[in-house]
C-alpha cells in the first residue's frame, strides 16, 4: 500500500512541473534564511555566555588596608548581594601587572618616585547579577562600602551582545515565517493542479469504492516530498556556506568576540529544520485537499 501511496505521490509531483520545483526553491529559501539567522544567533549566544563569565568589576579602596584588616574586609564584599568571589589585588599587584602590560616599556613604570596604583578588590558577579540592572544595583551596593573610593566595570556592552542576539533571532524568524507562508501557498498551488489534473481518476476510483484515505494519501505525501526535498537542499546549501565563510572569518570573530571557531548547527537543529521542511509541504498539500473538497 505504502509503494502504490508513494508511487502516485511521485508521479503527482512530476506532474505539477515547474510550480512543484518553485515551491521546492521557496521552501529551501526559506529553511535556509531561518538556519542561517539560526546559526549567527547561536554562536552570539555562545559569545555572550563566555564573555558574561569574565565580566569583572574593580573595587578601588581610598587606602591599602593592613594585612591583619584583609580578611574582614574580603568578607564584608562576599556578603554582598550579588558577589559571587572577590580576589584582593595590592598596590604592588597592581604595578606588576601595569609592567606585564606595558611588556617592552616598563622601565616608564620604574622612573616614577613613587606607586600612583591603588589597591582594590576584583569582584566576579554572580550570574543574578549579570543583567545591567542588576549590575547596577551590585555596583550601588559596594560603593556603600565605607572603605570604596570608586567602583568601575559593568556588563552593559554584554547585555547589548545579548540583545542583538535576539534581534537577529527575531529577524530570521521573520523572514522565515514569510518565505514559509509563500512555501506553503506554492506548495498549495502545485498540489491543487495536480487535483484538476486527476479529477476523472479520482471520480472513477470513487466508483469503485476506493477509500477516502487511499485518494488524499497522495496528495499530502506530495506536499511533503517538496517540503523535504527543500530541506534537503537547504541543509547543503548552509553546510556549504559554513564550510567556505567559517574558515575566512573565525580570525576576525576570534579577535571580537572571542570565539575560537564557529559552531555548525547542532543535530537537533537539523532535525528541527527537516521536520519543519516536511511540515511545510504537508500543511500545503492539506490545504490543496480541503480546497478539492469545498
Amino acid at each position: 500500500m505504502f509503494g502504490f501511496l508513494m508511487g502516485e505521490a511521485l508521479r503527482d509531483l512530476r506532474r505539477a512541473g515547474r510550480v512543484a520545483v518553485s515551491a521546492i526553491l521557496l521552501v529551501t529559501l526559506s529553511l535556509a534564511a531561518l538556519g542561517g539567522f539560526w546559526l549567527v544567533s547561536a554562536n552570539l549566544d555562545r559569545a555572550v555566555g563566555r564573555w558574561r563569565d569574565r565580566v569583572r568589576i574593580i573595587v578601588y579602596l581610598k587606602r591599602e588596608p593592613a594585612e591583619a584588616d584583609l580578611p574582614q574586609l574580603l568578607e564584608r564584599v562576599h556578603a554582598v548581594p550579588g558577589v559571587a568571589s572577590a580576589v584582593y589585588v595590592s598596590r604592588a599587584d597592581a604595578l606588576r601587572a601595569l609592567k606585564q602590560v606595558l611588556g617592552k616599556d616598563a622601565a616608564v613604570v620604574d622612573s616614577l618616585p613613587t606607586n600612583p596604583l591603588p589597591s582594590s578588590v576584583e569582584v566576579t558577579p554572580a550570574a543574578t547579577a549579570a543583567t545591567p540592572n542588576a549590575a547596577h544595583q551590585l555596583v550601588e551596593r559596594l560603593e556603600a562600602l565605607s572603605e570604596v573610593e570608586e567602583v568601575a566595570g559593568g556588563v552593559d556592552w554584554v547585555e547589548r551582545l545579548s540583545q542583538w542576539q535576539r534581534l537577529l533571532t527575531t529577524i530570521g524568524l521573520g523572514v522565515g515565517a514569510v518565505l514559509a507562508l509563500a512555501a506553503i501557498l506554492t506548495v498549495t498551488t502545485a498540489t491543487t493542479l495536480v487535483v484538476h489534473a486527476r479529477r476523472r481518476e479520482t471520480e472513477i476510483m470513487r466508483l469503485v469504492g476506493a477509500p477516502e484515505l487511499t485518494i488524499r494519501l497522495p496528495l499530502l505525501l506530495q506536499g511533503m516530498l517538496q517540503g523535504l526535498a527543500g530541506a534537503v537542499l537547504a541543509l547543503a546549501a548552509l553546510s556549504a556556506m559554513y564550510s567556505v565563510v567559517a574558515p575566512r572569518i573565525e580570525p576576525l570573530v576570534s579577535l571580537t568576540l572571542g570565539l575560537p571557531r564557529l559552531a555548525f548547527l547542532t543535530p537537533l537543529n537539523l532535525l528541527a529544520l527537516t521536520l519543519a521542511g516536511a511540515l511545510l509541504g504537508a500543511l500545503g498539500g492539506w490545504l490543496a485537499r480541503g480546497g478539492r473538497e469545498a
